[in-house]
């Protein structure tokens, strides 16, 4: 890991900050850190803010401020970034009902794993997933930690069509495609919960730092928090996450 930030051109436009050499908890904590000092200090010219897994892609206004005025100034925010206290990470639950027709890869990932599916699905709800980043569609959310145990291949021809809330595994990664898509991930579950409107304030359930965490469900349960989510009467259950990253 990087003891300090590299501050690498992307063409004339924009200025990459990495934060690590590796894909780590602690190497996207500070990457979400930055991010939110840099937001928080409001330096003109810069335009939008990418965070990723080790990085952060600060897209700036040549016009406004020279790469060396801009470098000047995330220096001086990255100190202060450093030596701030952590905030406290989020656990979003996502309740999700697996197997059958709501996830019909679950049996292909247990033969896959050598587990029974009851197996598969306990292993999968028993971690809390770090969110490392957002991409792919709206509200899309790249989740770390999962088990090894249940690692499965993408399917090796895409589905053209899966419903919104499809729990999905694709090798050492699970993710909930929020919105209806194309795409190549083996799907074990389903959540009734809108992980994306356009229409809300903010629009995405969880974003980058926070935590997920999927809950179980039965068929009779996941119809009765449908009917919920439908009347806009579900509350999603948020809390604060326990220092110890581990299994809850």
């Amino acid at each position: 890991m990087y003891l300090t930030a590299k501050y690498l051109p992307a063409g004339d436009r924009a200025l990459s900050i990495e934060l690590g050499d590796e894909i780590s908890p602690e190497t996207n904590r500070r990457v979400h850190s930055l991010t939110r000092a840099i937001e928080a200090r409001g330096i003109s010219g810069v335009v939008d803010l990418v965070p990723t897994y080790r990085a952060i892609l600060v897209y700036y206004d040549p016009l406004t401020l020279s790469l060396a005025e801009l470098k000047e100034r995330l220096a001086g925010v990255e100190q202060t970034a450093e030596q701030a206290a952590p905030g406290t990470a989020r656990v979003v639950e996502i309740p999700a009902l697996y197997g059958d027709e709501y996830g019909p890869d679950l049996e292909f990932v247990a033969d896959h794993s050598g587990l029974s599916q009851e197996e598969v699905v306990r292993v999968h709800a028993g971690m809390d997933y770090l969110i490392y980043g957002m991409g792919f569609t709206p509200g899309f959310a790249y989740l770390g930690g999962m088990s090894e145990r249940i690692a499965t291949p993408r399917l090796q021809t895409p589905r053209t069509l899966i419903p919104a809330g499809s729990v999905g595994i694709a090798e050492r990664q699970t993710g909930v495609y929020p919105i209806a898509s194309p795409g190549g991930w083996r799907l074990i579950g389903r959540t009734p919960v809108q992980l994306f409107d356009a229409g809300r304030d903010p629009p995405v359930l969880a974003g980058p730092g926070d935590y997920v965490r999927f809950v179980p469900l039965t068929e009779e349960a996941y119809r009765e928090m449908e009917r919920q989510v439908q009347a806009g009467a579900y509350q999603v259950t948020i809390h604060d996450k326990d220092q110890d990253p581990g299994d809850h």
